[in-house]
């Protein structure tokens, strides 16, 4: 038997019923990482054999964690974990840096890479000079074929005058180049996601996204960079720590 089952342990007398004593168990498992991203979970009729429970209840639980986001079921294949990003608001790291840093295959559906006039608000933001002009970027974040988040960067055309050369880091283009982002000013909001906004991300219209908004200036205080993601709420985590 699987060793990770001994950290399942129900009780048929305890006061809550044993799907949801299952469903946080698993979830606390999922988050220890005796689960990984990517990895199946054990089929209901496993869990059921294992436990010592009835289908119906190992089947309640593995529906409450993928309501909580946590799983994923593919029919034919089995139940996977999903990836998890967990982001501290004390570093400045790349979507790319981080995931890979964890085991994620990341990647990007692109949906715009271009030069462009800014809008106002970007041009406020960054404090363009009258007839400056822009590189625009825009795509999907996935980690393991997972739609994360949805992105929109502008960035001075001097910094990235060619946008196709980004492939998958913005960041790691900008190091190349001897422009690096030294510092950034990042604010998170929630939202609820138009028709538009839902289709790209792929969640229902109306589901609440956090929506983080970064300026990233050079090492001389320049603004360079407006990033705009769209994140969704069950695949994300931010923490930060606080001392006192």
């Amino acid at each position: 038997m699987d060793s990770r089952y001994a950290q399942l342990r129900l009780d048929a007398k305890g006061g809550n019923p044993l799907y949801q004593q299952l469903a946080r168990q698993l979830e606390q498992a999922i988050e220890d990482g005796a689960w990984q991203a990517g990895e199946a979970l054990p089929s209901e009729r496993n869990l059921a054999e294992a436990l010592d429970i009835s289908r119906i209840t190992a089947r309640k639980a593995l529906d409450r964690l993928e309501e909580l986001g946590l799983i994923r079921r593919i029919r034919g294949s089995g139940t996977f974990i999903t990836p998890r990003f967990h982001q501290p608001l004390t570093r400045l790291s790349s979507f790319t840096e981080m995931l890979t840093q964890r085991g994620f295959t990341t990647s990007s559906h692109w949906l715009q890479r271009s030069l462009a006039n800014p809008s106002i608000d970007e041009a406020m933001r960054l404090s363009l000079p009258p007839g400056a002009r822009v590189a625009r970027l825009k795509r999907l974040r996935l980690a393991d074929d997972v739609v994360m988040a949805v992105e929109e960067s502008c960035l001075l055309a001097e910094l990235l005058p060619e946008p196709r050369a980004v492939e998958s880091s913005l960041y790691a283009v900008l190091d190349a180049a001897g422009t690096p982002v030294a510092r950034a000013l990042q604010q998170i909001t929630a939202i609820n996601a138009d028709a538009e906004l839902a289709g790209l991300a792929q969640v229902p219209e109306g589901q609440a996204l956090l929506k983080v908004t970064r300026v990233g200036y050079l090492a001389d205080g320049t603004p360079a960079e407006l990033t705009v993601t769209w994140c969704r709420t069950n695949y994300y985590d931010f923490t930060v720590e606080l001392t006192r």
